[in-house]
C-alpha cells in the first residue's frame, strides 16, 4: 500500500508541477532556439515550446531523497541530480544567449567525466561495483570494472541526450527501460521505491511531452534520466545492464558515431542525418510513427537481451 501511495503522489506531483512550470516557462518565454543544421521541420512550433521540463525531475529527486534519506539514497540520487544540473546550465546558456548552443562540447564533456569518475570511485569503495553477477565475475577487478563502468556511465548520459529529439521519444523509452530493469536488478525495498519514483515522475512529464509536445525535457531532463539509468545499474553491481535497458539510446549514439566517422574518414554520409531518428524524419516518416517504432524496437531489444543476461 505504501508503494501504491508513492506512485500516486509522484505521478500527481509530476503532473501538477509540470503544469505550473509550463505556465511559468511560457510567461518568461523560456524556450530554445532550434539548431540551424537540424531537420528544419516544424521549427516555428518547436521554438515556441517550453524547453526545460527536466527541472521538475530534479525537484522531485530532492523530494525522493528527503522522503527516504539514507547514505544509499544520497549516493544514488547524486548522479542524476548532478548530471541534470550540467544539463540545466547548458539549457540556461542557450536561453540567455538566444542560441542553440550552450556549453562548449569539450567543457561539458569534462564536467560529465569528472562527475562520473568521482561517482564510480565512490561506488567502488562501497564495494558495490561489478559488471554482472554470475557471468562476468572473473572480470570484476579494479583495472577492468572501473574503466568500463566509468565509460558506460558517461556514455549512457550522452546517449539519452542524443535520443531526445522527437516528442515523447526519450521519455517513453525511459519508461520502457525502467520496466525492463525489473528483469535485471533485485526487487528489494530500496530498488522498488526508486523504480516507482522514477517511473511516475517520468510518466507525469510524458503526459505533456507526447506529440504535440507542450514541453521538452531539455538537456536538464535527458542528462538526469541518463544518470538515473546508469545509477540503477551500477549501484546494483550490474553495469552491463545498461546495454539492454539503454538499447535504443545506444543505437542512437552509435548512429551518430558512425556518421561522424564516415564523414571524416570516408567523406560520405551513411545516414541522411544523425542520430538515427532524424534520418527517418528526412525520409518522410511521420514523427509519431518514428517515435512509436523506436519504442517498439527498444522494448523488444531490451527484453531479449535482459532475458539472455538472466
Amino acid at each position: 500500500m505504501t508503494k501504491f501511495f508513492t506512485a500516486i503522489i509522484f505521478f500527481a506531483l509530476s503532473l501538477i508541477l509540470q503544469y505550473i512550470w509550463i505556465k511559468i516557462q511560457r510567461k518568461i518565454h523560456l524556450t530554445q532556439q532550434q539548431k540551424s543544421y537540424g531537420v528544419n521541420i516544424e521549427v516555428e512550433i518547436k521554438e515556441k515550446t517550453p524547453s526545460m521540463g527536466g527541472v521538475i525531475f530534479i525537484i522531485l529527486a530532492f523530494l525522493a531523497l528527503i522522503k527516504n534519506f539514507s547514505v544509499n539514497s544520497l549516493i544514488f540520487w547524486s548522479l542524476p541530480i548532478l548530471s541534470g544540473l550540467i544539463g540545466f546550465f547548458d539549457d540556461w546558456i542557450k536561453f540567455t544567449t538566444h542560441t542553440s548552443e550552450g556549453f562548449k562540447s569539450l567543457s561539458k564533456l569534462r564536467l560529465q567525466l569528472i562527475i562520473c569518475f568521482a561517482w564510480v570511485l565512490i561506488i567502488y569503495f562501497t564495494g558495490n561495483l561489478g559488471l554482472f553477477p554470475g557471468i562476468f565475475d572473473n572480470f570484476n577487478i579494479f583495472i577492468i570494472s572501473i574503466p568500463v563502468t566509468f565509460l558506460m556511465t558517461a556514455g549512457i548520459i550522452n546517449s539519452v541526450n542524443i535520443t531526445d529529439g522527437l516528442d515523447g521519444l526519450a521519455g517513453g523509452s525511459f519508461l520502457i527501460s525502467i520496466s525492463a530493469m525489473m528483469l535485471l536488478i533485485p526487487i528489494n525495498d530500496f530498488n522498488s521505491e526508486i523504480l516507482i519514483e522514477l517511473f511516475f515522475m517520468t510518466a507525469g512529464f510524458l503526459f505533456f511531452n507526447m506529440r504535440p509536445a507542450k514541453t521538452f525535457m531539455g538537456d536538464t531532463g535527458s542528462h538526469f534520466l541518463g544518470g538515473a539509468l546508469a545509477a540503477l545499474c551500477v549501484m546494483n553491481a550490474r553495469t552491463l545492464a545498461i546495454i539492454p535497458t539503454g538499447f535504443i539510446f545506444i543505437i542512437e549514439m552509435l548512429s551518430s558515431l558512425i556518421q561522424i566517422f564516415t564523414i571524416r574518414k570516408l567523406n560520405k554520409k551513411i545516414f541522411l542525418m544523425a542520430p538515427l531518428h532524424h534520418h527517418y524524419q528526412l525520409k518522410g516518416f511521420d514523427e509519431t510513427a518514428v517515435t512509436i517504432r523506436f519504442w517498439l524496437v527498444h522494448a523488444v531489444g531490451a527484453v531479449m537481451i535482459a532475458l539472455m543476461l538472466r
